[in-house]
């Protein structure tokens, strides 16, 4: 384990066992139980999310690896998403729905962060009384398109786990990810995705996602992920 995850480790670790300590006596209102719970979600999606970092145990739970997704205006990637249709929705700390992996020195994948995601209820992007929240009122950003063919309107809420993320925890852009240089040119892919080389996987249109929608190569080239 890297030195940063294990800082990363033994801080959330900490701070849930004073949490703990803390439960048993009054607390204020303002340090109530949803900062303790939010530490002990962060604790639960970290600890669950240890055995990703060998990219062969995430393809074998079922996750689909993606493009390499960078922000065009400059603040940064959110590296390579693995996503698992079958956890869409979830809200569970310990089952995200999708991973965020960056190409390690090594030329393995690096495991850099954990993602929910959970569908639109109206599928109206000018509508947000279902945007949820996770870990002590964090919310989801969106609603936003699908990032790939048949992929519905969304939220999603990404948490840099493995991956210290200068411009915070729950940023959508980690400015210390890197995508792939890729041939530059001007193409929009009509989602919040705006591929730069290689195509994404074809899916029959309004087709609801499905296990085998939406499938890439390992291997797939940077993508340019659209803001919202």
């Amino acid at each position: 384990m890297s030195q940063r995850p294990l800082r990363t480790a033994i801080t959330l670790m900490t701070a849930a066992a004073a949490s703990l300590a803390l439960s048993a006596v009054p607390a204020p209102a303002s340090d109530g139980p949803a900062g303790r719970k939010e530490i002990r979600d962060l604790v639960t999606a970290y600890m669950a999310s240890v055995k990703y970092r060998d990219e062969k145990v995430a393809l074998a739970d079922g996750y689909v690896p993606h493009q390499c997704s960078t922000d065009p205006a400059g603040h940064g990637s959110m590296g390579y998403h693995y996503f698992n249709e079958s956890r869409y929705g979830s809200l569970d700390p310990a089952k995200p729905a999708a991973l965020l992996f960056e190409d390690g020195k090594d030329g393995k994948r690096k495991l850099a962060g954990v993602e929910w995601i959970v569908l639109d209820s109206d599928q109206n992007m000018k509508t947000t009384k279902d945007r949820p929240s996770m870990f002590g009122g964090q919310k989801f950003d969106g609603p936003m398109p699908g990032h790939y063919p048949g992929m519905p309107v969304h939220y999603d809420l990404h948490v840099w786990l493995w991956k210290h993320n200068p411009s915070g925890l729950f940023n959508r852009w980690n400015p210390r990810v890197k995508c792939p240089a890729a041939p530059a040119q001007s193409h929009s892919s009509g989602t919040t995705h705006s591929e730069l080389s290689g195509k994404a996987p074809s899916a029959a249109p309004g087709k609801a996602p499905s296990g085998a929608s939406g499938k890439a190569l390992s291997g797939a080239s940077a993508t340019a992920h659209t803001a919202h």
